[in-house]
């Protein structure tokens, strides 16, 4: 796999939040970061960021940031990126999976009946879409001759989180990186899926704002979104990566074996004690 300035990476919903910051981490690396989301204007979304000031923020940092305006809901959009990829560089050595929608109401208090059902959205921006931009970067992937590939994802995936639509869509993608994992190995091609801990993105200072002190002892646990970018540049260069393959890890975790710290020098704690453990999968496989 390509190291620092010869690293070929695409981390999709990088507008803001998670992928924002992961994608700036690994852009200090100096690596070619294409980066997606739909929000081409401040003011677009109610959140500040767009797809360009991430790029640019990763050709400050040191890289290349290349900015890509799509919707992971267009799967022909999604095949584009990637044709422009293989016509730009004719490889791919890193996939993160990041984008997902996050409908209003996903956080309302109540059963999920009395929750709107567009809740299920996330079920396409998301789960769906993880599944569509790997299918169109394998090619690229294998073409490298080893690579990894990263799904965000969450505790949500065992315990109960914000309801069913959520956590089926953290389960879906934990499962997809494993059963990827088994078609990828024969090509040396990673795929984990990673447990990020509660972020400190522009929704959750947003939250913290709005009700001073409330949140105090969880906000001294988060993690900066950067944090996660660091964690994934260390997976990437671990000679031990295809020993994880398949795998769902926990981002807290993974960063105490491979020595990563977040931006403030913390250890970020890992929510295990308290939300459960990644899943385990069975070995078995039946074509």
């Amino acid at each position: 796999m390509g190291s620092g300035s010869e690293r070929i990476v695409v981390v999709t919903g990088a507008s803001r939040g998670a992928g924002k910051g992961i994608a700036t981490a690994l852009g200090a690396t100096g690596a070619t970061v294409y980066v997606t989301g739909r929000t081409r204007n401040e003011g677009d979304a109610t959140l500040p960021g767009t797809v360009y000031a991430t790029a640019e923020e990763i050709t400050r940092r040191g890289g290349n940031g290349v900015p890509v305006v799509l919707d992971h809901g267009d799967d022909t959009q999604v095949e584009a990126l990637f044709e422009r990829v293989r016509t730009e560089h004719g490889r791919l050595d890193l996939l993160v999976n990041n984008a997902l929608a996050l409908p209003d109401g996903l956080t309302d208090k109540g059963p999920f009946w009395e929750k709107p059902l567009g809740l299920l959205d996330l079920l396409d921006v998301g789960m769906r879409s993880t599944y569509v931009s790997t299918y169109f970067a394998a090619p690229l992937l294998v073409a490298d001759g080893g690579g990894l590939v990263v799904n965000t994802s969450s505790f949500g995936g065992t315990c109960y989180m914000h309801g069913p639509a959520y956590g089926a869509g953290k389960a879906a993608v934990d499962k997809m990186a494993h059963d990827m994992a088994v078609d990828f190995r024969p090509a040396n091609v990673a795929v984990v899926s990673l447990w990020m801990g509660l972020l400190t993105t522009e929704r959750t200072l947003a939250a913290f704002a709005a009700n001073p002190g409330a949140y105090d002892g969880l906000a001294a646990t988060a993690e900066s979104p950067e944090f996660v970018g660091r964690v994934i540049d260390a997976l990437a260069r671990d000679p031990q990566l295809m020993t994880r393959t398949g795998r769902v890890l926990i981002g807290a975790e993974l960063a105490v074996e491979l020595g990563v710290t977040d931006t403030d020098d913390r250890q970020p704690p890992s929510h295990r004690p308290m939300l459960g453990n990644p899943p385990e999968f069975s070995a078995a496989v039946i074509d």
